[in-house]
């Protein structure tokens, strides 16, 4: 093998996947493209590292990620919505992930191990990558949302996935927002511990104490491991919130995750302990292919951790299912069918700029 040459890669890469249109020092477009990566991989789980583990690694990564039969085949096409509205001559798209993390590993590492009715999915969220590659949007649909199923009629989203699988799920969630879903990806939260302590644990403020018996934390600053950071984000009966606040608990953790990774952005020794760690923790359709996932990463080569903003789908309360039976989640649609038609037609940066008490952005501080 030759020797290792992070520029010289970072330029084949480059020059093999961004058609050349990449016009930045070589440093900077390798420190941004890492945000980037880590963005694709911290909410995929997918690929991580500078381009020195990427090159080294391509073949493992491409053969630990495991890959679901094209679940897009089974949906109507003519029900679904159309693409963003784009420019032919730019060179990028906008792209929608849809990504479900699952406390099961049977719905997330083993998808061979699928059964109808078998488990549902903890967390759900819609990532929007705008065609400009300026910012990204990660928005989480609560678990418990009341919304339509199709062939089912209304019940908690995350039903979707237990009843229909994959396919089932992206329709439910295309039919719900109007949004075209590109790719989609599902992981569990057993995974984020070993991505965790890859990075040597995670830094996340307490500011207030809160929880009981072996769900306590008191107030303070904690660097904590994988398995700390799960019962964290596990918690929501010591909440104030409830599930809102696990869900925003759990964006704090992605957000971390992010943080401590971008420390580590030139540590190749660190870079292939997070490939090993993402590479073998997703599912993915079968469409989403490494390069594209590598074209992906180097396409949003400007991002920066700030321009990531993570958010809870508009939601106006909680009620009860029409049969009294199950405590739900109700989407506030005046609120967030604007917010979905901004999606759809990728200009949300703009939407969130200009309506900022509208929407529940994750904020600096998390209880």
């Amino acid at each position: 093998m030759p020797a290792f040459e992070p520029d010289r890669i970072t330029d084949l890469l480059t020059s093999a996947t961004a058609d050349g249109t990449l016009r930045h020092s070589r440093r900077k477009r390798r420190g941004a493209r890492f945000v980037a990566t880590v963005l694709v991989g911290a909410l995929l789980l997918v690929i991580a590292g500078g381009a020195g583990a990427l090159w080294v690694y391509q073949l493992s990564i491409n053969n630990n990620i495991e890959r679901l039969e094209d679940p897009f085949a089974a949906i109507d096409e003519a029900t679904r919505p159309s693409a963003a509205p784009s420019d032919p001559a730019a060179p990028f798209a906008a792209m929608n992930i849809l990504v479900l993390g699952s406390d099961s590993r049977i719905s997330a590492g083993d998808p061979s191990q699928w059964q109808a009715g078998a488990q549902r999915t903890d967390a759900i969220m819609l990532v929007h990558l705008p065609a400009d590659r300026q910012s990204a949007q990660v928005m989480s649909i609560p678990r418990d949302s009341w919304v339509p199923i199709p062939g089912y009629g209304d019940a908690k989203i995350n039903a979707a996935f237990s009843w229909g699988g994959p396919s089932l799920m992206i329709q439910t969630v295309e039919q719900l927002t109007g949004v075209r879903i590109d790719h989609f990806a599902v992981t569990d939260f057993v995974s984020f511990t070993t991505l965790t302590d890859a990075l040597g644990g995670v830094d996340i403020l307490i500011p207030e104490d809160v929880g009981s018996g072996d769900t306590f934390f008191a107030a303070g600053e904690y660097t904590m491991s994988g398995e700390q950071a799960l019962v964290y984000a596990r918690e929501r009966y010591g909440l104030a919130n409830g599930d809102f606040g696990r869900v925003q608990r759990q964006q704090n953790w992605m957000r971390a995750i992010l943080a401590k990774a971008n420390t580590q952005k030139d540590d190749l020794g660190a870079m292939t302990r997070l490939v090993e760690a993402f590479s073998r923790s997703v599912t993915v359709d079968e469409g989403f292919t490494f390069n594209e996932m590598t074209q992906l990463a180097l396409s949003a080569a400007d991002l920066s951790i700030s321009d990531v903003t993570f958010m809870t789908a508009p939601y106006s309360g909680t009620g009860r299912s029409p049969d009294g039976g199950q405590s739900i989640v109700l989407l506030d649609r005046p609120r967030f069918d604007p917010l979905m038609a901004a999606v759809a037609g990728d200009t949300v940066a703009t939407y969130i700029g200009e309506h900022p008490g509208e929407l529940t952005v994750l904020p600096a501080i998390v209880k």
